[in-house]
């Protein structure tokens, strides 16, 4: 494996990724007492999962076949349940499915400006349909089968997310592509048995997206539970909250999670999203 040296403050003493590379120097997590500039290694895919975050404005700049390739490829690579490949990848290159797209995701332009789109579908037909050809007695696809494609699909857009970045390109994920399923059946020409699972748009970031400061993750020991669920560690969400918001507490914490309920929890989208999602299982299983 090829290892390339850099130059990091480590924030997160307590992750343990964190505590390999900085080969167990202890190192506070507020950066206090950090080592500015200290010489750890780091391999490449572990540097790219830190550094990624999503995009949402793109240089003018196209992607090159090559690139595109490669993405495409890499996604083909993602572990996927019994070989099956249970998915499939819609690359849109039509700009006015683009800009349809970009409105019924919630209208989001920066959709229709993406130099790549892709649209991982969990898909299901393919093996049906072999299986109704060559086997006797073949039961029809139900819940489980959704939702292994539905994880076959997503683990490949995480490929492609990873191949991306380690070439310069950015990009976002599109959840609202769940939303508005009958709509988004019709215009993408969707069969039984298949299903949108993620849209991801692609491009080469801007300046000011490049320097945007990616948001705070949460602590692995608030995340990680060991052997079985802790009730105890859920419990701390506030505190949890607090250092996710960079020092929020009291009242400040309080009203942020109320905008943030507003604005995620009790939107008109996720309440769409959910009933898009029900219709997709009862179509997917009736």
């Amino acid at each position: 494996m090829k290892i390339k040296q850099i130059k990091i403050v480590c924030l997160h003493f307590s992750n343990p990724i964190c505590a390999f590379l900085c080969k167990g120097q202890r190192i506070q997590r507020n950066g206090t007492n950090a080592k500015k500039g200290m010489v750890i290694n780091m391999n490449n895919t572990i540097k790219e999962l830190y550094e990624r975050r999503s995009v949402r404005a793109f240089e003018d700049r196209e992607i090159g076949k090559e690139e595109k390739s490669a993405i495409i490829e890499a996604a083909l690579q993602a572990p996927t349940a019994g070989n099956m490949t249970l998915y499939t990848i819609l690359d849109v290159t039509d700009e006015e499915l683009k800009k349809k797209l970009s409105v019924t995701c919630d209208n989001q332009p920066f959709i229709a400006e993406a130099k790549m789109v892709l649209i991982f579908l969990a898909d299901y037909r393919r093996w049906y349909k072999i299986f109704e050809k060559h086997c006797s007695d073949v039961r029809r696809p139900g819940e489980g089968d959704l939702f292994l494609a539905q994880a076959d699909a997503l683990i490949a857009a995480q490929n492609a997310v990873v191949a991306a970045q380690s070439l310069g390109i950015g990009s976002c994920y599109i959840g609202d592509i769940t939303e508005n399923y009958e709509i988004h059946k019709e215009l993408l020409g969707l069969p039984k048995y298949v299903v949108p699972a993620a849209m991801v748009v692609f491009g080469y970031p801007t300046a000011q997206q490049k320097e945007r400061k990616k948001p705070t993750r949460f602590k692995a020991s608030d995340i990680v539970c060991e052997n079985t669920y802790s009730k105890e560690k859920a419990d701390r969400m506030e505190e949890m909250l607090s250092y996710h918001t960079g020092g929020l507490s009291g009242r400040e914490l309080s009203e942020w999670i109320g905008r943030f309920c507003k604005r995620k929890w009790n939107s008109e989208f996720s309440r769409e999203m959910s009933r898009s999602c029900r219709a997709i299982i009862d179509d997917f299983c009736k």
